[in-house]
């Protein structure tokens, strides 16, 4: 083993002689650069030296043709084999530094631990270091490793490319799967930095030091759909070998492969339980984030060769060689020109200042050299074979290509520039296995159930009508009372029961309103009024329709009076009506109405198996709510088994309003009823569908109402329009009624005042002397009694006449001629307003219709009174 590995030196050097051995017999200025790099790989299965060597030759050679003052110098290169052990390179660089020449720069630099440490030690050496391998994201720091540049962007840069493409397609949540390894674990601690500033959740987190299989089955029970794969390219097989056997792949899953460097994996490779075939379909639509190696410009750069023209000769050297092609080549080849070009520029500017300067034989001190050094690499700025060369905080800015494999090729897609920061992504060259990029995870869809626009037009212009029906009846109601309605009049049960149905229906307008626009004071606001409304309008008309029932029931069961009846009535629509103000006003004060949100279950879609609907929708409610339902619905429901009681009882009462007859209210009662129980139980079931629940209590609250009104207040108006001649008529007759009555009622209260005054002028007369006998004085005044109710301006004028003179037997307005003048006179007058005054009744009306009742001459006692006619006529008040 030692002999091989003294072997592959030897070969190396030789190589090395032949790249620098021709320019030393050349009269140029030699720079003499340190060339610090391991061997092999580590593992002793690629010689890394042997396969850039061919690159640095061409960029030597290149640099040979170069014109002064460029050309004016040699880049002489001194091999040392860091074999990616820290403390031996740095011990083989303190040696060659002991030894000399004196060396101004560091070339190469693969193995990351070691690049570190030297790159630290720089500053102490004055020395500057130019790579042409990726440096770690640790190597940013530019406190500690000011001395570094690389031709190869930061593994940061991809890194960044890869947050960029998650943006792009806003996927918020990812898995990372590693490959263990010094370089590749600061790039996965980089990248979750870098996700965490971005707001990008990393789910998981999977190493490959175990079975590849176990890892991704990790990140499949975690529900991980965006893979971001950070692996070397010998490992790439393997890993999509054992996607392909749990299926994750497809358009569910969405694989980034960030890791690789510059070349990049090729699927095709066939491994171990997996076709090639099944490979390749695994990793078909992944996107694989890569330096970009080789310029696609056509111009030549600054050795004068095009990027192609690189391309074939360095591939024929490789041929003639027959050593293997370097993933570094172009940025070995691009770092030389880095180094060349600003040695060279140092160089000029110290032989100017020595030539030009005022004092004689001044040389530039090693830390002006240095300096001067360091600010050339950071200006530098050149269009290599990589395309454009330059530095910024020590990092290649470059562009990072995004290759999406479509079939068994890779494509571009999209570029990401690390100079501006931007991704640039061609969407018609994107191809993704679904009709859209794969989802990060499970969508939710968070659907509000709302009553819809249609809907709530349907619902609400049937409860218009249904108001406007009511608003129409109550007026005739209120408008017509004392005129031809006045016989079909069920009292003020009626206006009541119209209220409720006007109150219910218009609930069913406020509660298909949409909250979501509006604040939280008119929601709730909202939510308030339709309790009241619909509580109150339903309490108000059942217990109306509850009064007309048992109003009916006591007329055939009860032995009450008319105004008994009226009294219990009017004190159950009162009790009724305080309970359930009571028991809403608490409610509203101690636990007041809020819009709450109600979730529901989740709902696939068979669109997309990716996508759950999670409906949602808001509904009124309280703390305790329950309970005070349990309250209203209390009282309430014993109210209406109560009210089915009374009415079944009275189901075959015949009344004389056809509206009010034991049938009609039996039904509407139990209409009642069965609505209101059903509207109960059917919002309590579908209260997790807002739209049915809005349809079907509507529907509900309006049938009743409806069928209130038509079976009800209907038969009234069909039977005004079948017979509204014979209503016209009848309500004429009771107009005349009316005002005879009325007119009955002014003499009664007239008469009564006669019988005052004449019950005063009979004392008076009692008490005068001559006064009849007892038994003559009993007979006048009961004659007078029975003709009391008669004309008072004759019985006031002989009044006031019998006051003014004084009383003698002879006198005109003595107290004998008083007397049988009242006598006679009284019955005549009484005679003459019986039929006027009501006193008799319609039936008895033909007894005036001919002269004889009053030509006939009353039967008279001793005295010629008509004591005892007037006393057969005598009026019979109703």
């Amino acid at each position: 083993m030692e002999r091989r590995g003294a072997a592959e030196v030897f070969w190396v050097l030789l190589v090395c002689w032949l790249v620098v051995g021709p320019v030393l017999a050349q009269v140029r200025h030699p720079l003499p650069v340190l060339w610090m790099m391991p061997i092999s790989s580590g593992s002793g299965r690629e010689n890394l030296t042997a396969a850039v060597a061919p690159a640095v030759r061409l960029a030597l050679q290149d640099l040979k043709r170069q014109p002064p003052p460029l050309g004016n110098y040699e880049v002489q290169l001194q091999l040392l084999d860091s074999q990616c052990d820290p403390a031996k390179s740095l011990k083989a660089l303190f040696d060659a530094m002991w030894a000399g020449p004196e060396y101004l720069l560091v070339f190469g630099g693969v193995c990351p631990p070691v690049t570190a440490l030297v790159a630290r030690s720089l500053p102490a050496f004055n020395l500057v270091q130019v790579s042409f391998a990726a440096s770690s994201p640790s190597l940013s720091n530019r406190k500690w490793y000011r001395n570094l540049f690389s031709t190869v962007p930061s593994d940061r840069a991809l890194n960044q490319a890869t947050v960029k493409l998650l943006q792009r397609y806003k996927w918020t949540r990812v898995g990372i799967i590693t490959e263990e390894g010094a370089r590749l674990s600061e790039m996965k601690q980089d990248l979750i930095r870098q996700l965490l500033k971005a707001d990008v959740q990393v789910v998981s987190t999977q190493s490959l030091s175990e079975d590849a299989c176990s890892s991704l089955r990790r990140l499949k029970e975690s529900d991980v759909r965006i893979i971001i794969g950070q692996f070397e390219d010998d490992s790439a097989s393997e890993v999509f070998c054992c996607a392909y056997t749990l299926n994750m792949f497809g358009a569910r899953y969405q694989w980034v492969v960030a890791g690789g460097g510059t070349a990049g994996w090729r699927p095709g490779s066939q491994v171990s339980g997996c076709a090639a075939n099944s490979v390749l379909t695994a990793a078909d639509g992944s996107i694989r984030i890569q330096i970009r190696q080789l310029s696609h410009t056509n111009t030549p750069g600054v050795s004068g060769r095009t990027p192609q023209d690189y391309q074939d000769a360095y591939l024929r050297q490789v041929i003639q060689e027959g050593s293997k092609v370097s993933q570094l080549h172009t940025f070995a080849y691009d770092a030389v020109w880095v180094a060349a070009r600003a040695l060279g520029q140092v160089m000029e500017a110290v032989k100017h200042k020595e030539k030009y300067s005022s004092q004689r034989n001044v040389s530039v001190s090693e830390d002006d050299v240095q300096k001067r050094l360091l600010e050339a690499v950071k200006q530098t700025q050149f269009e290599g074979v990589t395309g454009p060369v330059s530095f910024r905080n020590g990092e290649r800015m470059a562009s990072i290509e995004l290759i999406q494999f479509q079939g068994s090729s890779g494509v571009l897609v999209g570029e990401f520039s690390t100079a501006t920061q931007q991704l640039r992504l061609m969407n018609h060259l994107m191809q993704f296995k679904g009709p859209r990029p794969a989802r990060d995870q499970t969508v939710v869809v968070l659907q509000r159930q709302h009553v819809s626009l249609l809907l709530y037009g349907i619902v609400s212009s049937a409860a218009a009508v249904t108001i406007l029906i009511t608003l129409t009846v109550l007026c005739f109601r209120i408008i017509c009372r004392k005129h031809w309605l006045q016989r079909w009049s069920g009292g003020s049960q009626d206006e009541l029961l119209l209220l409720g149905v006007l109150l219910s229906s218009s609930s069913v307008l406020i509660s298909g309103l949409d909250g979501a626009p509006l604040s939280d004071g008119i929601s709730e606001l909202l939510c308030s009024v339709r309790l009241w409304t619909l509580s109150v309008g339903h309490t108000v008309g059942f217990a109306a329709l509850f009064t007309k029932t048992w109003r009916v029931y006591s007329l055939c069961s009860i032995k009450l009076t008319q105004q008994t009846r009226l009294q219990q009535t009017g004190y159950v629509v009162l009790w009724m009506l305080l309970l359930d103000v009571f028991v809403l006003t608490s409610w509203q004060i101690l636990d007041p109405l809020r819009r709450v949100v109600l979730q529901h279950d989740l709902q696939s879609d068979p669109a997309d198996q990716d996508v759950f609907v999670h409906p949602y929708s808001e509904h009124c409610s309280s703390i305790n709510t329950e309970l005070w339902l349990t309250a209203v619905y209390g009282y309430k429901g014993p109210l209406l088994g109560l009210g089915c009681f009374v009415a079944w009882n009275i189901r075959t009462v015949e009344v004389d309003l056809p509206a009010d007859s034991g049938k009609r209210l039996t039904l509407s009662m139990f209409a009642v009823t069965v609505f209101s129980v059903s509207g109960v139980s059917g919002s309590l079931l579908i209260s997790h569908n807002p739209p049915v629940q809005f349809f079907l209590t509507s529907v509900l609250i309006l049938c009743c109402n409806i069928f209130i009104l038509s079976w009800l207040f209907g038969p009234k108006f069909l039977y005004m329009w079948l017979n509204g001649s014979e209503l016209q008529d009848e309500a004429a007759e009771g107009e005349a009624e009316e005002q005879l009555r009325r007119l009955n009622q002014q003499l009664k209260s007239q008469t009564a005042q006669l019988d005052v005054q004449i019950e005063t002028i009979t004392m008076q007369l009692s008490e005068t002397p001559g006064s009849p006998e007892p038994d003559q004085k009993l007979r006048a005044d009961d004659g007078v009694r029975s003709v009391t109710r008669t004309h008072v301006v004759q019985v006031c004028a002989d009044v006031r006449n019998s006051v003014r003179k004084p009383s003698s037997p002879d006198a005109i307005n003595s107290p004998e001629h008083v007397r049988r003048r009242l006598s006679v006179q009284l019955p005549i007058l009484h005679h003459a307003y019986l039929p006027a005054i009501g006193g008799v009744s319609a039936s008895s009306s033909s007894l005036f219709g001919s002269e004889e009742a009053f030509v006939s001459p009353p039967p008279a006692d001793e005295h010629g009174d008509s004591f005892l006619y007037a006393t057969q006529l005598e009026p019979q008040y109703c």
